[in-house]
């Protein structure tokens, strides 16, 4: 992994700069929790919703279609599970860094249209486990600590509304993975996001 940014930084170092901007996101996380274990068959929970908040920068390189972003955010992915007996929810916030690419499909009278995809690197802040009303921690459990990366593929659109503001609106879809944890418990989650974002951009 340190490779990989070190790389990057080597890629974005080379680049011409045409303009930077820097940029606010927030929006849902739609989360599906994937465990497996060798004890048992594969169990994929319904899904949770959760927040998500994003601030980060932009460089847009020699080619103009081209940009990379660099972010630091805070997820929550949550999930729920119950039934007639007993019912149960998951509660988790995760900090973490970015990165992305992205590349201009479409440009046109203050309108743009993007694809982009990206990896990121993320940790447990807070996790909560709620069984029948009782409170566990989860910050001691290794499938949900540790260290995660995260694969990402989305697109957005963005609309300029002043000389130096945009309002975008995007989608993305995610796979988190912990690379920290050796034990026979695996967990990953599967997200569905909507975003929505202000830009801010400057020479």
């Amino acid at each position: 992994m340190r490779k990989l940014l070190i790389l990057v930084i080597i890629f974005c170092s080379f680049q011409k700069i045409q303009s930077q901007e820097v940029y606010l996101q927030t929006g849902k996380n739609f989360t599906n929790y994937d465990y497996k274990s060798n004890s048992s068959n594969t169990s994929v929970l319904q899904a949770g919703t959760g927040d998500f908040y994003e601030i980060g920068y932009v460089m847009t390189l020699k080619n103009e279609k081209l940009k990379y972003a660099f972010g630091l955010n805070l997820n929550e992915y949550n999930a729920i599970a119950g039934n007639t007996v007993s019912s149960y929810s998951w509660n988790t916030q995760y900090l973490g860094v970015q990165n992305s690419f992205s590349v201009s499909l479409v440009k046109k009278r203050g309108f743009e249209a993007s694809a982009n995809g990206g990896f990121g690197i993320s940790t447990l802040i807070y996790g909560k486990q709620v069984i029948n009303g009782e409170y566990f921690d989860l910050s001691s459990q290794k499938e949900f600590s540790g260290f995660w990366i995260t694969n990402k593929l989305g697109i957005s659109a963005s609309y300029n509304i002043d000389n130096d503001i945009y309002l975008s609106l995007g989608y993305a879809y995610s796979k988190s993975f912990n690379l920290s944890n050796n034990t026979d418990e695996k967990l990953s989650f599967n997200n569905n996001q909507i975003q929505f974002g202000v830009h801010f951009t400057f020479k």
